[in-house]
């Protein structure tokens, strides 16, 4: 038999173009579905995620509140810093040796008890000697009044010269102005001897010492012998933006008490409760401000000098006034909003005008009255006329006892069929063998 040989170099160049076409196809293959794969991410990425209150979506759960009327105040917040109504350097007004220390760091003091003691030695000295000298020069002012007297009778018979008189008289006078600069030396040296006891001036807190027992101390020392500052009233002084000055100034004018609070650096702890004083004489040009004083029993040491505290004025309260709580307010393209609670358990967009706040509470001033139900939970995905079922606000404050109540709420439910079926199906045994015994 002949057989038909093919060339080998026919061969190869053909397998070579059905391997090409083989490998061409997987390519296009594997290229299709990485554009299948690039397009379902894409949609998927796209698509926009079923909205709660959509048309086809079943109930939102959410959580509503009942419009209602009541006093709601108009305050103004500011920074502020505490500062003591007095601040009292004690030092020494005379030098000596300090004998003795009367307090202790941290002492609460009042006017007038002892501080320190200096020695007094050479201060008694000095009075002493002053005495003296006043009774000496008092000796002779008598002496010379005695004279005077004499002479004045014997030139009414002109016993005497008229010179000799007139020279008395001079001597009797300037007797008298030594005696009384002796009465101001005396006088000056009780004074440098009362100084020799220390005393405080104010009601206040003692704080770290200055100066130890035995050394020498001289009014010219900088830092003195302790700092006594006043705690029991004390101020906070605080800035408000010019704007609010005459507001301010007005109520103040009225005579009206406006109640000030001071809370601590966060804001959420009420440290003590006082009054507005006053304000400054002229408004800060560099920052708009002005500045005023707020007064502060501090009975209960809450407050210390240069202290940081947030500062709530009560301006003004408004008397029934419709209120709502801050949660249910919304924002969007209807502008300010809530989500109105209908009675056939639906929502609607209802736009609302509000007037001032105070922390969690706002007013309302058009768009609800009271007795209207809004949504202050669970509002983020509602639309307009969306389906809501309504929980309490424990259950939205503890979502996880709400489902476990919920559950075990079915739970029993499941029981209780069961019980009861199993209670009517021992029933019906019982009375077919009621029957069974019948027949």
């Amino acid at each position: 038999m002949d057989q038909q040989i093919k060339d080998p170099s026919i061969v190869a160049p053909e397998r070579t173009r059905r391997g090409s076409r083989w490998r061409g196809f997987l390519t296009g293959c594997l290229v299709l579905a990485v554009l299948a794969g690039i397009v379902w991410w894409t949609r998927q990425q796209a698509a926009p995620p079923q909205a709660g209150g959509g048309r086809n979506a079943g109930p939102m759960s959410i959580v509503p509140e009942t419009i209602g009327k009541g006093d709601i105040g108009v305050s103004l917040n500011a920074l502020g810093t505490v500062t003591s109504l007095a601040t009292v350097t004690i030092r020494s007004q005379i030098s000596g040796y300090l004998m003795k220390i009367d307090f202790k760091e941290g002492d609460e003091i009042k006017k007038g008890d002892l501080i320190a003691e200096i020695d007094s030695r050479p201060y008694e000295a000095t009075l002493a000697q002053a005495k003296g000298q006043l009774a000496r020069d008092e000796a002779q002012l008598k002496g010379a009044q005695v004279d005077l007297t004499r002479y004045q009778n014997l030139a009414a018979q002109n016993a005497v010269p008229h010179q000799t008189l007139d020279t008395q008289v001079a001597l009797v006078a300037q007797y008298q102005g030594t005696v009384e600069a002796d009465r101001a030396s005396v006088k000056s040296a009780e004074v440098n001897l009362q100084y020799c006891h220390i005393v405080s001036p104010i009601n206040g807190r003692v704080g770290l010492r200055q100066v130890d027992l035995g050394n020498y101390v001289t009014p010219g020392d900088t830092n003195g012998l302790v700092v006594i500052t006043q705690l029991e009233p004390i101020s906070v002084l605080f800035t408000l933006p010019e704007d609010n000055l005459q507001a301010v100034s007005k109520r103040l004018r009225e005579g009206a008490v406006l109640p000030t609070a001071a809370y601590d650096r966060s804001g959420a702890n009420k440290l003590a409760e006082g009054s507005l004083q006053t304000f400054d004489s002229q408004i800060d040009a560099t920052t708009g401000t002005i500045k005023l004083r707020a007064q502060f029993e501090n009975d209960k040491r809450t407050l210390y000098p240069n202290q940081f505290v947030n500062v709530r004025l009560l301006l003004d309260t408004h008397k029934d006034a419709t209120t709502m709580s801050t949660a249910g307010i919304q924002r969007g393209v209807p502008g300010t909003f809530v989500y109105l609670v209908n009675a056939d358990s639906t929502v609607s967009v209802r736009p609302v005008k509000l007037g001032v706040t105070d922390g969690d509470r706002v007013e309302v001033l058009s768009g609800l009255v009271p007795g209207d139900r809004i949504v202050i939970d669970g509002a983020d995905k509602l639309r307009e006329g969306a389906k809501v079922v309504v929980r309490s606000a424990t259950d939205a404050a503890n979502p996880a006892a709400a489902a476990k109540g919920t559950a075990s709420g079915a739970a029993k439910g499941d029981g209780k069929g069961d019980s009861k079926d199993g209670a009517d199906t021992g029933g019906g045994h019982h009375k077919r063998s009621e029957d069974g015994q019948k027949k």
